[in-house]
């Protein structure tokens, strides 16, 4: 039953609103100090046609991110400057940053670096040489999640905007 003076909301449908966030095609951050494996990356990512943005150490990683606003970033753990793992503290505390996943991708194999690279706010691994199937496919699985997560950020903001007006 509505309440005076407010007005009555249509039905609301989830079928039709499909908002997504992550751009077509997404950009992908590449951080990393090898020349080599940046062209590695960058070719197998253009390849399956991604956007690549790349930076060569961490203060260039987090200016980079800053200014073109990845869908997803490939962060080597040790770069001059400033390294891998304080770069992804950085941004995952960075409200600009709500949630860009972060594949950590290091020679680093040891279990305590896995662990430091997680728990410094890693969703995702990759070991040094990279698997190049391994990696598209991770690329993809984190670009999905991302896209749920922005349409459940996009659903919940909606609600509260209909909410709002009850």
């Amino acid at each position: 039953m509505p309440r005076e003076g407010r007005p009555v909301a249509s039905a609301f449908c989830w079928r039709e609103y499909t908002p997504t966030v992550v751009r077509t095609p997404a950009r992908i951050l590449v951080a990393d100090d090898t020349p080599a494996n940046v062209r590695m990356l960058e070719k197998r990512l253009q390849h399956n046609g991604y956007d690549v943005v790349v930076a060569r150490d961490g203060e260039e990683a987090l200016a980079v991110a800053h200014a073109t606003h990845p869908d997803l970033i490939l962060l080597d753990i040790m770069m001059p400057k400033v390294d891998g793992i304080a770069v992804c503290r950085r941004l995952k505390g960075d409200p600009a940053f709500p949630f860009t996943p972060i594949i950590m991708v290091t020679a680093m194999a040891d279990s305590k670096d896995v662990v430091a690279g997680l728990e410094a706010g890693g969703d995702d691994y990759l070991t040094k040489p990279v698997d190049q199937q391994a990696l598209v496919a991770r690329v993809r699985s984190m670009l999905r999640i991302k896209a749920l997560h922005d349409t459940v950020q996009a659903q919940t903001a909606e609600l509260a905007r209909w909410n709002a007006t009850l």
